[in-house]
């Protein structure tokens, strides 16, 4: 590294280049900042400047969100990381193992949403109080309002 790399990296990155090279807007990273996500410091100018490794860190925050993984819970695992140093490779194969089971329970639902939207309404939906297809004598009822079988509340 030569010593203006050096000086570089020591100055840290603007608010502007991070949301340049992580392409998430200013807004979006004062608001992971206030949420805890990532942290900045302020310079002698007063500005506010992140270390280059905040670019991988958004980027991991970034696909958890695209996956589903609300905000808080993306939050929580990376406050499991030391120091809330930014994932490595390891660290994501870790963190995002804690979410695999609620995406497949997700596309799961989703699957059966899509499977089903076309032949019925799913029993439920529109407060139908009989279905001679899928719920004769409204039986779903002890179940609960809306869309009990899509929800998987209860076996199809």
């Amino acid at each position: 590294m030569t010593k203006s790399e050096k000086i570089k990296a020591l100055q840290g990155l603007s608010v502007g280049e991070v949301a340049e090279r992580s392409g998430v807007a200013i807004s979006t990273l004062h608001f992971y900042e206030a949420e805890g996500l990532i942290e900045s410091w302020r310079n002698g100018g007063n500005h506010r400047r992140y270390s280059r490794d905040v670019l991988r860190r958004i980027a991991v925050i970034r696909v958890a969100q695209r996956a589903g993984v609300p905000l808080k819970e993306i939050a929580e695992a990376l406050k499991t990381l030391p120091q809330k140093r930014t994932p490595n490779a390891k660290d994501w194969a870790r963190l995002s193992a804690r979410w695999k089971s609620e995406l497949d329970a997700r596309i799961e639902a989703l699957t059966r949403l899509r499977d089903e939207l076309t032949g019925c309404i799913g029993c439920g939906c529109l407060s139908l109080k009989a279905c001679p297809l899928r719920n004769p004598g409204d039986q779903l009822a002890i179940g609960g309002s809306g869309p009990i079988l899509l929800s998987g509340r209860v076996d199809s």
